[in-house]
């Protein structure tokens, strides 16, 4: 039964504003609706956020509902089960149980069908967030336009440039490097075997030692040899 067709009749008010003055009204029919066992606190749970019911109102109205005989009852320990009265319904016969069976069937292939379709609508959801819009796009666009026609004034620049190192010249001043470089590790290595020779009889610090004879090293100035 649907619930608007147990709310709605003459002189009622809005469904909010039953649920805020007859919460039985709401409660009898979601249960002759949903015709299934539920407890007080499914009940809550399931209307709350619809009807803004609170937990004494449904539990004292499921009671109330019971007591009237609208709907059953039944206690398992502690806990009570509530669900509709099932004489108020007629008689489902075999036939009637294939055919809904054979419809409900069918739903479920219907319902596979449409979450598979939405599985698809997602992932291309999805895709399209990661994507860029129009207006990205084209900011894009404008800016890789701005670098690369600064990268040919560079390179038109550089191509028009009468200085130009030949492959000689470069091959010699890399040389010239490695040969300064070598001779920087070897006189650097000598100075160190030296002062090691040196403190062995020392009776103060490397630093001390270091200040006193006034020499600078290349830790000092946060020097780092190059590698050749």
């Amino acid at each position: 039964m649907p619930l608007h067709g147990v709310i709605s009749g003459e002189g009622s008010d809005s469904e909010e504003e039953l649920a805020a003055f007859c919460p039985t009204v709401i409660i009898l029919a979601y249960l002759n609706e949903k015709n299934r066992p539920y407890t007080s606190q499914d009940v809550f749970c399931n209307l709350q956020k619809q009807h803004g019911l609170g937990k004494t109102a449904v539990v004292k109205s499921m009671e109330l509902l019971a007591l009237e005989g609208k709907i059953k009852e039944k206690i398992y320990g502690k806990q009570k089960i509530y669900f509709a009265d099932q004489s108020q319904f007629k008689d489902v016969n075999d036939a009637d149980l294939k055919v809904m069976d054979s419809h409900i069937a069918k739903l479920n292939e219907e319902m596979q069908v449409l979450n598979q379709s939405c599985r698809h609508l997602e992932a291309e959801l999805k895709e399209l967030n990661n994507s860029l819009t129009s207006q990205e796009m084209t900011s894009e666009i404008t800016r890789l336009r701005d670098e690369c026609s600064g990268c040919r004034e560079r390179l038109d620049k550089i191509k028009s440039a009468t200085n130009h190192v030949t492959p000689e010249e470069k091959d010699k001043v890399l040389k010239e490097h490695n040969v300064y470089v070598k001779e920087w590790r070897k006189r650097k290595r000598l100075a160190s075997d030296m002062m090691d020779s040196i403190l062995e009889g020392y009776p103060k610090s490397k630093k001390e030692f270091l200040e006193e004879v006034g020499v600078e090293t290349d830790e000092d100035y946060q020097v780092v040899v190059p590698s050749v």
